[in-house]
């Protein structure tokens, strides 16, 4: 007897009749478009979801505003059901971070008026990370797909659509952002930059970084550089007697201030005052004085670092302290340029008419001061509230951010060179 299964005796017709079939079987259980959609709405970045149900198969679906571009295999896992692996590209979009708030023993409570995300417990909260991607501090994203998503995991699987251009220059995001609330005096302190650092950085990064003054008061004061003739055994004096201050340079801070603060400068800030700080991604601080404070967890003193400080100063570099804002021309509203630098580029806005932000190819962060409004990308509208921190990912470029009222926003761009972060070649820079 001839065997049902023998080719022999079919005819070319029969045999691509059975090839066809066949094909159109497996055709059929791949082609995801004809069944339900059950899959969790929010997958992480870069990571196999076991979904329920069929999905798109090597199409783009956009939910949200969001596009996932997705290649999907069948296979059976030994029962009458079959799961699905999902490889998901997702195209990012605007992304906001939650807060990290941080114990500062100099810190306030009036960071509360200014972030719309409750301050913990009720001790003396002195920051809040608006962006951060280092590893004891991670920021999180707070909406959308990615929600929970750390920026550093955003960087290591979608770096390209992140950092466009400046894609695989740096291994983290390069910049710390933050609100800083001084009750009291910061320790007068230093930063190292990358020649001057002995020992070097810790996190091998130099640390630049920049004050937007936002609240004051009647004794708010900021110390920023030294003054003429000052030397590294007049500082080292001076400590020892508690006459420091007498030899740094002290401006009084008024709302809408720029202060540029280089590497290597020394300085500090208190008195009840607030501002927006944008700095390089480091974490690095040399405290050559501390007003005698005495920190309420351990009944200490903090330590001091005389002599790390004072090889990390600059004692030549007149480059810190008050900026003269520079006017850009724009189609709507007020821009004005405080800060740029090799290390960050830094604009305030104000306006109340629609106004674009975000560049192409390049990412943007952007920061509310003051009021409410929302980004348009994508056919997408993204609610904007006081005190939050967005980050615009190279892959969205140029886009509209319209306000609901009077806004005041900051504008942070990464240069496409970067070098020492020193000098600030936007502003003039005033000395008191």
């Amino acid at each position: 007897m001839r065997s049902c299964l023998s080719f022999r005796g079919w005819t070319p017709r029969v045999a691509v009749f059975f090839i066809g079939a066949a094909w159109f079987i497996y055709v059929a259980s791949v082609d995801l478009s004809l069944v339900p959609n059950k899959h969790p709405h929010s997958v992480p970045i870069g990571q196999v979801a076991e979904l329920s149900g069929y999905s798109l198969s090597h199409k783009t679906r956009r939910e949200g505003g969001v596009s996932f571009n997705r290649r999907v295999r069948c296979h059976p896992d030994g029962g009458d059901r079959a799961t699905r692996d999902s490889m998901i590209e997702m195209i990012l979009y605007p992304l906001r971070f939650e807060p990290i708030y941080q114990y500062r023993l100099w810190g306030g409570r009036r960071l509360a008026s200014l972030l719309a995300t409750p301050l913990p417990n009720d001790g003396p909260i002195g920051e809040a990370w608006v962006l951060s991607d280092r590893d004891d501090h991670p920021s999180k994203i707070a909406n959308g797909p990615l929600q929970g998503q750390t920026i550093g995991r955003v960087m290591e699987q979608s770096q390209e659509q992140l950092m466009g251009k400046l894609a695989r220059r740096f291994q983290r995001f390069p910049l710390l952002l933050k609100f800083l609330d001084a009750h009291e005096m910061l320790s007068v302190q230093v930063h190292p930059g990358y020649a001057r650092a002995n020992p070097p950085a810790a996190d091998g990064t130099a640390k630049t970084e920049a004050w937007v003054v936002l609240e004051s008061g009647k004794e708010s004061c900021i110390y920023a550089g030294l003054k003429p003739g000052t030397t590294a055994d007049v500082l080292r004096q001076s400590v020892a007697s508690g006459t420091l201050a007498d030899h740094l340079v002290s401006i009084a801070p008024k709302p809408g201030d720029g202060v540029f603060i280089p590497a290597g400068t020394v300085h500090s800030l208190g008195g009840d005052v607030v501002v927006f700080e944008v700095q390089q991604n480091s974490d690095t601080t040399f405290r050559l004085y501390d007003w005698g404070h005495v920190d309420t967890k351990t009944g200490r003193p903090r330590e001091l670092e005389v002599d790390q400080a004072l090889a990390c100063i600059d004692f030549v570099d007149g480059a810190a302290g008050l900026v003269t804002p520079t006017v850009e021309a724009a189609a709507s509203g007020e821009r004005e340029r405080l800060f740029d630098c090799n290390a960050f580029r830094l604009w305030r806005l104000h306006g109340e008419s629609p106004f674009a932000v975000g560049a192409a190819d390049v990412p943007r962060v952007l920061v509310c001061t003051e009021g409410t409004g929302q980004i348009e990308h994508g056919g997408q509208t993204y609610a904007v509230r006081k005190g939050e921190g967005w980050l615009l990912p190279a892959v969205v470029g140029s886009c509209t951010f319209r306000p609901s009222s009077a806004i005041g926003l900051l504008e942070i761009a990464i240069p496409e060179k970067s070098e020492s972060g020193r000098a600030n070649k936007s502003s003039g820079v005033d000395s008191e």
